[in-house]
């Protein structure tokens, strides 16, 4: 839901970093890599109950993911990279959560269950809609120039952001923000479902 306002400021020091970092020959790939291995790192904090190292490192992370797309628009996108950056994504999505449950399995496990059961479903009906989107040739810039077809939702990657920080910032309450996000995704999948009928149900 807040992508687009987000992206509006944060994408022109992004391109400008991008730019600078492919002028020095660091791959987009390679830093997509380096994101996924710092949202790992992260997640292993977590689990140990360093949850202030666990909040700079998925930062880092996702800082990383947002510099990997500007350095390939400063050289040449790829299909590859486009694969790479959402696959890594999804296990960074899982891997939070995640380490949540580990650190403290009693009072985490149902409701980061929960809240992983909803980024399943979510996750199914984004790539889904995307591939039918490819196949019938629709094109969408509402979240920039991306690989894939990105439908908005009242769930996306700044709302997710901004709940595992607060995850970090306050773990005593884990379950009940987990289950509330949970919700949201829940509720973001199904909109997506509607969507699809609509556009793809007399096609």
């Amino acid at each position: 839901m807040l992508d687009g306002e987000v992206r509006k400021l944060i994408d022109p020091a992004l391109e400008r970093i991008g730019a600078r970092l492919a002028a020095a020959g660091v791959s987009a790939d390679s830093v997509t890599v380096a994101g996924g291995a710092i949202g790992l790192a992260a997640a292993a904090a977590i689990a140990f109950q360093f949850y202030l190292a666990g909040l700079a490192l998925l930062l880092a992370s996702r800082l990383c993911d947002g510099l990997d797309g500007a350095i390939a628009r400063a050289t040449k996108p790829s299909d590859y990279g486009g694969y790479l950056d959402i696959v890594l994504d999804f296990v960074f999505y899982g891997a939070i959560p995640l380490g949540f449950i580990i650190a403290n399995p009693a009072a985490n496990a149902v409701a980061g269950g929960v809240l992983i059961f909803s980024f399943y479903i979510n996750g199914s009906t984004f790539l889904a809609f995307a591939i039918l989107a490819e196949r019938h040739d629709m094109i969408s810039n509402s979240r920039g120039d991306k690989s894939l077809y990105f439908t908005t939702g009242l769930a996306e990657g700044t709302e997710t952001i901004a709940v595992f920080s607060a995850f970090c910032l306050f773990p005593g309450i884990f379950p009940i923000l987990a289950y509330v996000f949970a919700a949201v995704c829940f509720y973001t999948a199904l909109s997506r479902i509607v969507l699809a009928g609509r556009q793809f149900g007399r096609r």
